[in-house]
């Protein structure tokens, strides 16, 4: 199998020091404010994203040491299929977080609803566009009698 590497284009900063009780989702960091830093080179890369009021943020789970193909995740006491989840250890540790652009100033994004860590690369960030993004789903597997504890439950150590 080929190898692929990805380079970071910046860094996401948060009030999150530490991956214990911090918010899973987004939905659970209502109003939290963060900033995405962008390495000057990249900078350019950023022309009309402020016309986008919602974006979408990809970022290594650069914390996340190993992976296990069956984890017990942070809404459920049962264990499940990695792949079933969105639990951070996972064989390629990339994760996704739809965030409010609130502003850019050069070369930093005021961003808010934040559930990442401070200090986590980011690898991409794409506008986020409801007619692209959004569908009607048939159905949400073992999460559909979790998503409203979203909100309110915390991280804890188990994935670190």
């Amino acid at each position: 199998m080929m190898n692929i590497e990805y380079r970071p284009i910046g860094t996401i900063r948060s009030p999150f020091k530490h991956t214990n009780d911090m918010p899973i989702q987004p939905s659970g960091a209502r109003g939290v404010r963060g900033t995405v830093e962008i390495e000057s080179e990249f900078v350019p890369g950023l022309r009309d994203l402020e016309g986008f009021s919602d974006i979408i943020l990809i970022y290594h789970f650069h914390l996340s040491k190993g992976y296990s193909l069956e984890v017990k995740p942070f809404l459920d006491d049962i264990t499940h299929g990695v792949f079933s989840t969105r639990a951070p250890k996972r064989p390629n540790p990339i994760g996704i977080s739809m965030v409010k652009l609130i502003r850019i100033e050069g070369h930093i994004l005021q961003i808010e609803d934040v559930d990442i860590v401070d200090g986590t690369p980011i690898l991409d960030i794409k506008p986020y566009v409801p007619e692209f993004d959004v569908r009607k789903v048939e159905r949400i597997g073992w999460l559909s009698k979790m998503t409203n504890k979203s909100h309110e439950v915390r991280s804890d150590e188990r994935f670190k």
